[in-house]
């Protein structure tokens, strides 16, 4: 192997730094025309995703709130169903109230005709 000398790394390492700062110098510029497209390119993206998450989000609102009404709407028709089968029920247990009181005032009224 070739020793390398002091004076040769230190060259070395200098070139490779002025090969560094001229690739430095090369690069796009802020106020360059492409770089400022780019930007606008990347602003407009942006904008168009924050619009299509605010659509999303408005749907998926709109979504929950259907939901949420359909939902108490079912625990209404809920409560007027049950709220209906209490009062038939009531309806049917006055009927049958009225049926064996009936009943028994006819039997009460053959009673006292068969002992007359």
């Amino acid at each position: 192997m070739k020793e390398i000398d002091f004076l040769e790394r230190r060259n070395a390492a200098a070139d490779a730094k002025k090969k560094l700062i001229e690739k430095m110098r090369q690069a796009p510029k802020p106020d360059d025309p492409a770089v400022a497209a780019s930007r606008a390119e990347k602003a407009s993206v942006k904008a168009s995703n924050a619009s299509k998450r605010s659509e999303r989000d408005r749907l998926k609102r709109e979504a929950e709130a259907r939901q949420q009404t359909e939902a108490d709407a079912r625990v209404k028709a809920d409560e007027l169903a049950a709220q209906t089968e209490r009062d038939n029920a009531a309806e049917r247990s006055l009927a049958e109230k009225a049926e064996q009181k009936a009943e028994r005032d006819r039997r009460y009224a053959a009673r006292k005709n068969r002992t007359r």
